[in-house]
């Protein structure tokens, strides 16, 4: 199985949605962002869509 890359991305149009996360993820995130264009939401939600990916890569494995 060949897992896509994560890319930090640039900031996407986007809806607002309330989520809480552990303060200790907060702080890798910020972390990793540091420097760099990119928001805290972007960073999410590309994580988000490569959990994802790789969720979808794992089930048309499984068939």
């Amino acid at each position: 199985m060949i897992l896509k890359k994560f890319r930090i991305p640039s900031i996407p149009p986007t809806t607002n949605k309330c989520i809480r996360f552990p303060n200790d993820v907060i702080e890798q995130v910020e972390k990793a962002i540091s420097g760099k264009s990119c928001t805290f939401t972007a960073f999410v939600v590309e994580a988000v869509r490569t959990a994802l990916e790789n969720l979808e890569e794992d089930i048309a494995d499984n068939k």
